[in-house]
């Protein structure tokens, strides 16, 4: 059931550059276009994969009788949004202005987003 969910929202079949995932696009205005598309699907399965793992770890602390668990995943979750925004600014930057920056950056911001709901659903099995 949660890999369905995932799958709908998020397709890991193709899994390059963002940028090249857009070859139907003639200009940057449409690569931005599709590359922003593509973040809004990863942010919904991030937000999705966060919740599964949110349960699992409210349920390891109810078995162990802990409350270890699932503040460390919203700890981990913050540090890695804090980290995600500041590695795109720092790629954005390293485009001095042209006109690919905002391309760039919501690149990053997909690319790292894949890589951390892979991350979290991982901890929700």
């Amino acid at each position: 059931m949660r890999y369905t969910l995932i799958a709908l929202l998020f397709s890991s079949a193709a899994l390059a550059d963002p940028t090249l995932e857009c070859a139907d696009a003639n200009s940057q205005v449409e690569i931005g276009a599709c590359v922003g598309e593509m973040e809004e699907r990863v942010n919904l399965a991030l937000e999705a994969s966060y919740g599964f793992a949110v349960q699992a770890a409210k349920e390891l602390d109810e078995v162990t009788g802990r409350v270890v668990a699932q503040p460390a995943l919203e700890s981990a979750q913050s540090a890695w949004e804090g980290y995600r925004d500041a590695q795109c600014e720092a790629v954005g930057a390293s485009y001095g202005g042209g006109s690919g920056t905002g391309i760039a950056i919501t690149a990053c911001r997909v690319d790292l987003g894949r890589a951390r709901v892979d991350e979290l659903l991982r901890f929700a099995n």
